[in-house]
C-alpha cells in the first residue's frame, strides 16, 4: 500500500519554521505533493532543498518555481525515482510554477496549484484555462491507458457541503459558478474526488481564512484540497483523509492510500 500526502504550505520556508520537516519525517509518505512553495530551490538550505523522510533517507525532489520569486510554486517529493518529470508545457501556467507532473510508469502523479480566481473573478478566465488544461492532460493520459493522481489545492469548493457558509460566499472566489461548473465537468468525466468516496459527511475542511477571526478554531472553513484519481483506480482506493490537526499553514494536508 502506498501513502500520498498533499499540502499547500503557504510558503515552504515559513512552514519549515512551524514543523514541516518534522511532520514530513514522521509521516514517512511514499509521495508528497506540495503547493505554494513560494521559493526557488537555490534560495533554500539543503535540508529543505532535498528533505528527508524516516531514517534520514532523502526524497527525490522535483520543483517547479514561478518566475516571480516568492510566489506560487509546486513540488513533488517521492521515495521512488520517476521515469520522467515535466510540467504542463504551457507558458502562462509554467511561468507561475503551477504543476509538477511525475511519471512513475504504473501511474502519473500531478502536484497542481490551481489559480485563485480573485476578487470579482479578476482571474477567472485564466483559472478556467488552467482547469481545462488539467482536464486535457487527464483525458490524454486515460486515452493512453494510464492511471493518474491529481493532487493539490484546486482553489474550488465544489458543492455547498464543501464550505461552512455557502450562502454567504456566493460570488466569492473559490465558489464561483464557473469554478463549480468545471468541477462538475471534471467529475462527470469520471474523475473521482477520493475524499468523497469515503466521507459524505459535512464539516470537513482543508482551509481556514486568516481574515475571519478564530476561523480555524470554530471550523469556519472550505474544502479546497483534493486527491482526484481516474475511475480505473477506484478498486485500489483504500482511504482518503483530511489531516486537520496539522498546523503550519492556513491549509492542512490531505492524505490518500492506494493499494498499489
Amino acid at each position: 500500500m502506498k501513502k500520498f500526502l498533499s499540502w499547500n504550505v503557504n510558503g515552504i520556508r515559513s512552514c519549515a519554521g512551524k514543523g514541516f520537516l518534522d511532520w514530513l519525517a514522521a509521516e514517512d509518505a511514499d509521495f508528497v505533493c506540495v503547493q505554494e512553495t513560494k521559493a526557488h530551490p537555490d534560495q533554500l538550505p539543503a535540508e529543505l532543498k532535498e528533505p528527508k523522510g524516516s531514517a534520514g533517507r532523502p526524497y527525490f525532489a522535483f520543483w517547479s518555481s514561478a518566475k516571480r520569486r516568492g510566489y506560487s510554486g509546486t513540488l513533488i517529493l517521492s521515495k521512488r525515482e520517476p521515469s520522467s518529470v515535466t510540467s504542463l508545457g504551457i507558458g502562462e501556467f509554467d511561468d507561475e510554477g503551477r504543476t509538477v507532473i511525475a511519471d512513475f510508469d504504473d501511474f502519473v502523479l500531478v502536484s497542481a496549484y490551481f489559480p485563485n480566481s480573485q476578487d470579482r473573478g479578476a482571474r477567472i478566465e485564466y483559472k478556467i484555462r488552467f482547469c481545462d488544461a488539467i482536464l486535457t492532460l487527464c483525458d490524454s493520459l486515460r486515452a493512453a491507458g494510464r492511471h493518474l493522481v491529481v493532487a493539490g489545492d484546486y482553489n474550488i469548493a465544489h458543492r455547498p457541503i464543501d464550505l461552512a457558509r455557502p450562502a454567504q460566499n456566493e460570488g466569492n472566489p473559490g465558489y464561483l459558478p464557473e469554478e463549480r461548473a468545471w468541477m462538475d465537468k471534471f467529475t462527470t468525466a469520471g474523475y473521482l474526488d477520493s475524499f468523497r468516496c469515503f466521507h459524505p459527511e459535512p464539516g470537513r475542511y482543508t482551509w481556514w481564512t486568516y481574515r475571519v477571526p478564530q476561523a480555524r478554531a470554530n471550523n469556519v472553513g472550505w474544502r479546497l484540497d483534493y486527491h482526484c484519481v481516474d475511475p480505473g483506480f477506484r478498486p485500489v482506493l483504500v482511504e482518503a483523509e483530511i489531516e486537520a490537526g496539522v498546523l503550519g499553514s492556513d491549509h492542512c494536508p490531505v492524505s490518500l492510500f492506494l493499494d498499489i
